[in-house]
């Protein structure tokens, strides 16, 4: 039997998931067993959690609907729990370094209590120190104590995931979570109701990463009033136990101070108030303690209104008033005066409901998602009118039929302030106003292998060229849906840019072509670029690297295709920061395709692609030809720039670390071998989960013709599906 039982509920927060396992399994005392509970098999959080048990059989890992919410997944932890002591850790939390240790030595004092409270760290998501809140009373005894001993210490206002419970006394007094929002309330209320024997550590037991969008009990709705359900538990509860009247009186004080600051804030509930505080007020009135004393001041006054039912005179005291908000003053606005003046004027307009505005890459043309949506959207959505917007000077870019504004005119400012919908793989300018009904779609324009958004923060020389988190996280805000090509890009999205977005695991419209595109459509784009009759076409395109200025190519791209073999030619694509000159033709036998306005089109031409650190790996994976990394600098580019997980350790292919070594993989074959077939196998099955060539049908039916996600196209298998045949397997 282990010592100690964590029970890890994950719904939510697969994002985290993994650094939450890894903060317990790397505890010094290992006499545990961890229980992820996630919602589903094969749903990304037990993904995670069957990868760490995979690898440790201290890991236990359940499921729990979602619908069971956070108490029905804690109680399924519970079921398969056999440790002595309890703990609860939420799945985006951190259990502090040698917090197991210290409750063990905490236990060998006190011995065995029912409870042992602790405290925690709330640490702020972004900046600022981390705080310890003042939640168990400094009179608490040093050793074991009843509970009746310090009143004050109700267990309420403690948070499950602050305590370590003794598993047989839960078993005892058939002590579960309460259904419904407020879990915690009626656990802790519960829990101490019941408990014998307690005692206080005084050391922190676990980091509290506070979410960006703020606790979810915080949050609007009708779950406002399940707060209600668990004071009436508990107090009930501690009628029937006969609870000292100390206790009664602490319990109603801090229950009825949550019911308290929920009716003070009508935003947290749009609608019910009024129901909400009248079984308030009844609930008072039947729960108030023999001889209760409310307390002075303003407190007092709202105890007093809440045991008359004045719904009226409370708000009136709370000085709740509607406000207007005032969006399109507390945002940056367009710098030219006039312009200002009619965008702040088109604002003040009705939204137009036909209306869909894309734009790629800050502008720089007619490619990546947007253009693929906004093909599929002409197709399947003719009535809704298009516009692309586009830097001057990239208008060419444009297939003809495309209306598009230029970035910075008078009309790009009109059809960003009446447009419903907004398209983006990049972000829309600073001041462009999220309206109330417009739907902000952020399509990404790759799978991160490197570390983005607020990840980015602890990498000096990647944050200082950022600029403002701040600002970046402003512009998260505008975004309704994000779009996913793989379960790793949606959890790390969830870390990266934190906001109340959906994601829609869609895959990516500009991968559809790979599962579309015939042989005619290779020979095609391999004539129009070049690509000699017969020739192994490699395509070679590195990343940015943050640390240099400037491109380079990493690698003598001539000398490259001398030692591979004579019917190598090179197809080099610069990272897009590099497109903007003219596309360079032939030079010997290396074919500049940086400036192609089509990253799909080029990946067709290829028979093979050779990469460093860059995400178009990816999305060439759906094509399933061979791919070579080329990691001469991967610590460097590890360790300056930061990545989500250790590409030469799960690569797509085979891995080259000196100029050398890549000719020799080209020039004996090996590149194209078994080993780097199965490993390539392993990569797509991880990387082109949802890339089925269908993504553009389902962003368009769901977001632009509103269909529900059940009648969208189903995803189909990665066995059946057909990538685009490469040129030597089409020839004739």
């Amino acid at each position: 039997m282990p010592r100690f039982s964590i029970i890890v509920p994950s719904h939510g927060a697969a994002g985290r998931l993994s650094q939450a396992l890894d903060s317990v399994l790397g505890q010094s005392c290992d006499d545990l067993q961890l229980i992820p509970v996630t919602d589903a098999p094969g749903c990304p959080a037990d993904d995670v959690a069957a990868g760490h048990a995979g690898r440790d059989s201290r890991v236990t890992p359940v499921h729990s609907p979602p619908a069971a919410g956070l108490s029905g997944a804690r109680n399924a932890g519970l079921r398969a729990a056999t440790g002595t002591y309890v703990l609860f850790l939420d799945g985006d939390d951190l259990l502090a370094p040698g917090a197991l240790t210290a409750l063990e030595t905490r236990l060998a004092r006190t011995g065995d209590v029912d409870v042992l409270y602790a405290e925690h760290e709330r640490v702020p998501w972004w900046e600022g120190e981390p705080t310890r809140p003042p939640l168990l009373p400094d009179a608490a005894p040093d050793g074991a104590f009843a509970p009746e001993r310090v009143p004050s210490l109700t267990g309420v206002p403690v948070p499950a995931w602050s305590a370590a419970y003794r598993r047989d006394f839960l078993t005892e007094h058939h002590l579960t979570f309460p259904d419904g929002h407020f879990t915690d309330t009626g656990w802790g209320g519960l829990v101490t109701l019941h408990a014998g024997r307690i005692a206080v550590l005084r050391s922190v037991l676990v980091r509290h990463r506070l979410r960006r969008q703020g606790s979810r009990l915080n949050a609007p709705g009708p779950h406002q009033h399940d707060l209600l359900d668990q004071v009436d538990l508990v107090l009930t509860r501690a009628a029937e136990r006969q609870a000292t009247p100390e206790q009664s009186y602490a319990l109603f004080t801090q229950l009825f101070a949550l019911v308290l600051r929920s009716a003070a804030r009508p935003g947290r509930q749009p609608s019910g108030r009024r129901a909400f505080f009248r079984r308030a007020a009844r609930l008072y009135r039947r729960h108030r303690p023999a001889g209760y004393r409310t307390p002075g001041g303003s407190l007092g006054v709202q105890h007093r209104l809440l045991a008359r039912g004045a719904h009226g005179a409370f708000r009136a005291l709370r000085g709740v008033n509607r406000t207007a908000v005032r969006t399109a003053g507390a945002v940056p606005r367009p710098h030219m005066l006039r312009t200002r003046l009619r965008y702040a004027r088109d604002l003040r307009r009705p939204l137009d409901p036909d209306l869909a505005v894309y734009c790629a890459y800050w502008g720089r043309g007619y490619t990546c998602n947007p253009a693929a949506i906004h093909a599929k959207a002409r197709e399947l959505a003719p009535h809704i009118r298009s516009v692309f917007l586009v830097e001057p000077g990239r208008e060419h870019t444009l297939p003809d039929g495309v209306e598009y504004a230029l970035i910075g005119s008078r009309r790009y400012w009109e059809v960003l302030a009446r447009a419903t919908y907004l398209v983006n793989n990049a972000n829309f300018a600073e001041g462009v106003v999220k309206r109330p009904g417009s739907v902000h779609l952020q399509t990404q324009h790759g799978t991160p292998l490197k570390k983005m958004g607020v990840d980015q923060s602890t990498y000096p020389v990647v944050a200082a060229q950022t600029g403002s988190f701040t600002r970046l996280l402003s512009r998260v805000d505008r975004w309704d849906y994000n779009l996913s090509s793989n379960s790793h890009s949606t959890q790390m999205w969830e870390r990266a840019f934190p906001g109340s977005w959906e994601a829609l695991e869609y895959g990516y419209p500009r991968n559809d072509v790979y599962c579309t595109a015939t042989a005619a459509d290779v020979a095609r784009v391999r004539r129009g670029l070049g690509v000699p009759e017969g020739a192994t076409a490699v395509l070679y395109a590195p990343t940015h690297r943050d640390h240099r200025t400037g491109f380079e190519t990493g690698l003598d791209l001539e000398a490259f295709c001398r030692a591979a073999g004579d019917d190598v030619v090179v197809l080099l694509r610069a990272h897009y920061f590099y497109d903007r000159g003219p596309l360079e033709r032939a030079t010997g036998r290396i074919i500049d395709v940086t400036a192609h306005p089509s990253a799909e089109d080029v990946c067709l031409a290829a028979d093979a692609l050779v990469t460093d650190y860059s995400s178009i790996m990816f999305d060439y994976a759906c094509l399933d030809r061979p791919i070579v990394v080329y990691a001469d600098d991967w610590e460097v580019y590890r360790d300056t720039r930061g990545v989500y997980f250790d590409l030469l350790a799960a690569p797509p292919g085979a891995v080259a670390r000196t100029p050398d070594e890549l000719a020799a993989v080209f020039r004996d074959g090996s590149y194209a071998g078994a080993e780097p077939a199965r490993l390539r196998a392993a990569f797509r099955a991880r990387f082109c989960e949802f890339d089925d060539g269908r993504a553009a049908e389902r962003v368009v039916r769901r977001v632009l013709l509103g269909e529900p996600p059940e009648a969208l196209p189903p995803l189909v298998p990665l066995a059946e599906r057909v990538p685009a045949p490469a040129a030597a397997t089409s020839a004739p």
